[in-house]
């Protein structure tokens, strides 16, 4: 299914394309390790890393930059094999108990049993904004491109180019938007068997450890936190930073209402049992939450 993918990609806004091919960032210069650090590894000068879990650690690493709005594009390879009980996450937070976040995060499952893409947006402290998806290919055979852009207007959420989620700002209903709060680049590989894998009834077989993510191909086009009071654009091309006015085309749309109607297997705005008092008000206004 990864060839069909690649033709939808072909498809989509041609400003992008600058980013995809634009030269990656480096892992040595642009991150720190904070936490495992044997259970990861940065090589090739930087060009790569690797996280891996096992029954003593996880692994995690985080930017030296926060970035307030921006373009965000991580290649990543998830952990092959038997992944029940695994989580591998890759997100934009903000720190503190009014914080904002941006979510990606792979569930792991049993081997032949597709991964479960879950996704959420925290602001001003307050989450429960949950959609989750399955992938159109297998996210462990090759390296696949996980993209947040962040704007004032809008956060939008793609996989290989591919808008999978849009959520709008839409202050003016009251719904909180993150838009004040520099954040920066996490990820993780831990263990989460206790929930990850149907609901926490598959436990993680250790004997298929270590399990191993790995990423490379960095690339943040963004608006740079400096001196905690104002930012520093890391780009002076006009298409690196078209993500200040991206929104969904036509094209877009389609894709995304492809990706919605076809892999997607929970959306909160759906989630009558969850909301007896009713859906929140984003959902009410808006088709591509």
């Amino acid at each position: 299914m990864s060839s069909s993918s690649h033709k939808v990609v072909i498809l989509l806004l041609p400003l992008f394309s600058a980013l995809v091919i634009a030269s990656a960032g480096n892992f040595y210069q642009d991150f720190n390790i904070t936490w495992g650090n044997d259970h990861a590894q940065i090589l090739n000068g930087g060009q790569f890393l690797t996280l891996s879990l096992d029954n003593s650690s996880g692994s995690a690493f985080q930017s030296k930059n926060e970035y307030l709005f921006g373009r965000i594009d991580m290649q990543i390879k998830l952990v092959s094999g038997n992944s029940a009980g695994t989580v591998t996450t890759y997100y934009l937070s903000s720190q503190g108990p009014t914080h904002d976040e941006i979510d990606f995060e792979f569930l792991g499952n049993l081997s032949g049993d597709p991964y479960i893409l879950h996704t959420n947006v925290f602001a001003k402290g307050e989450g429960n904004r949950e959609q989750q998806f399955y992938l159109w290919f297998d996210p462990t055979k090759a390296f696949h491109t996980y993209s947040i852009v962040w704007n004032s207007q809008v956060i939008m959420f793609l996989v290989d180019n591919i808008p999978i989620r849009v959520f709008n700002n839409m202050e003016s209903l009251g719904v909180p938007f993150p838009n004040s709060q520099p954040m920066r680049i996490y990820s993780s590989l831990w263990n989460a068997d206790d929930w990850a894998t149907r609901g926490g009834l598959v436990k993680t077989d250790w004997t298929k450890a270590p399990f191993i993510a790995s990423y490379r191909n960095f690339e943040a086009n963004g608006c740079v936190w400096s001196s905690g009071s104002s930012c520093v654009y890391n780009s002076n091309s006009l298409q690196a930073n078209a993500w200040q006015e991206q929104a969904l085309d036509a094209t877009g749309r389609r894709r995304l209402r492809w990706v919605q109607k076809k892999f997607m297997v929970y959306n909160y705005c759906t989630d009558l049992k969850r909301f007896p008092q009713g859906l929140p008000p984003e959902c009410k206004r808006s088709r591509f939450l």
